[in-house]
């Protein structure tokens, strides 16, 4: 077993050597520009697109045209939310979202607030979940949109989607929802869900930093304003050159992603299990953060009485773990997620959060937990006063 050891999967994911395989002839040899239509090596590379585009939607259980290429998660939802909430002012200016979203949307639906519109933010449960009466009695004439992340970044709790896209769909308000770190862990079926919008990023499921998409409904097709100008691609919703390496290798994760997806649920899940069981035998004083199964299958989000989370992070440095979003990892603040949840304070700064990915072991896990035991022993000895 090689060191250090990896397990901030959440954060990002290892590229997957496949991938890499796929996109490294798009650097230098295929290397035309999708838009260029007069020439081979364009044609070439628009190709290459489109084929990543149709892998996309399978996984998706979409079409090809309703995908639509961007940067990654962050910039699909700011399109998707402020593009949606614009587009259909004259209609309504209401727009809810809930307490533990990320921050692209938060911040999306802030910027939306100084410019005249009405957020709800719903609360969450202990477990992280919503009220799905709460969300029904929340909606009005004037809501144009709900925006509800499909699995935390942090706890990792899975919403009840289908849920609540019904609810979106029996009161014509379009759903966008946030699935970053939900792609390649849970299926997921838009149709089935009727879901309108959906933000995606291909570093979190072993594809490519700095690529994602964003999936638009065709029928019926959301009232959206681009938020980027000049050249109109993406069927205008999205300018700028293509990153065409970038795209084949979304492509490829996604093909991966959807043909080990039931494999891969069910091994990350047993590798999760069992780091739970022998953290919580180990290790008194422990607590669960999230539903215990109403979450993705490789997440796991501890809290530790008398211990403080980033002291126990440098202690461990020769395994990667978080805090919680690496988003606000330079944060000092305890994690907003688990005060929306009702954790203490101290609880909240005691947290770490686990992401175990596809490249993680059964011996790895088994180093960790003696690790982190230990860790957390000296750290309370510290606490304490007393002598290790």
């Amino acid at each position: 077993m090689d060191l250090p050891i990896y397990m901030d999967n959440h954060a990002t994911t290892r590229v997957d050597p496949r991938v890499v395989k796929e996109m490294v002839p798009y650097f230098a040899e295929t290397y035309g520009n999708a838009a260029s239509r007069t020439h081979d090596f364009g044609w070439t590379a628009e190709s290459a697109v489109e084929d990543a585009r149709e892998r996309v939607a399978d996984l998706l259980g979409a079409v090809p045209k309703e995908i639509i290429f961007t940067s990654g998660a962050t910039e699909s939802s700011n399109l998707a939310i402020k593009g949606v909430a614009q587009a259909n002012a004259d209609r309504g200016r209401h727009i809810i979202t809930q307490a533990t979203e990320h921050h692209a949307t938060l911040d999306s639906c802030e910027a939306l607030r100084r410019q005249g519109f009405e957020i709800t933010v719903l609360p969450v449960d202990s477990d992280g979940l919503i009220d799905l009466d709460q969300l029904s009695e929340s909606c009005r004439d004037d809501t144009t949109l709900v925006t509800v992340m499909l699995a935390n970044n942090e706890v990792g709790v899975v919403q009840p989607f289908d849920d609540i896209g019904a609810i979106c769909r029996s009161r014509d308000i379009v759903f966008h929802t946030d699935a970053a770190q939900a792609i390649g862990k849970i299926p997921i079926d838009v149709e089935t869900a009727h879901i309108d919008l959906l933000s995606l990023s291909g570093h979190k499921f072993h594809g490519p930093k700095g690529v994602g998409a964003l999936y638009v409904r065709n029928r019926p097709r959301p009232r959206m304003i681009a938020q980027m100008d000049g050249g109109g691609h993406e069927r205008g919703l999205r300018s700028g050159t293509m990153n065409v390496p970038g795209i084949v290798g979304l492509g490829s994760a996604a093909r991966f992603a959807q043909d080990e997806l039931a494999t891969e649920a069910t091994f990350l899940l047993d590798l999760r299990t069992n780091l739970h069981n022998q953290l919580r035998d180990g290790i008194d004083g422990l607590h669960l953060n999230g539903h215990i199964e109403k979450r993705l299958p490789g997440n796991l989000n501890v809290s530790f009485d008398a211990v403080d989370g980033e002291g126990l992070l440098m202690g461990l440095k020769e395994i990667a773990l978080s805090s919680g979003s690496a988003c606000t990892s330079a944060s000092l603040e305890p994690s907003y997620v688990l005060r929306a949840m009702g954790r203490s304070k101290v609880l909240a700064q005691s947290s770490i959060r686990f992401g175990l990915g596809r490249f993680n072991t059964q011996e790895e896990v088994d180093y960790v937990v003696p690790r982190v035991a230990e860790e957390v022993t000296r750290l309370r000895h510290i606490s304490s006063g007393t002598a290790a």
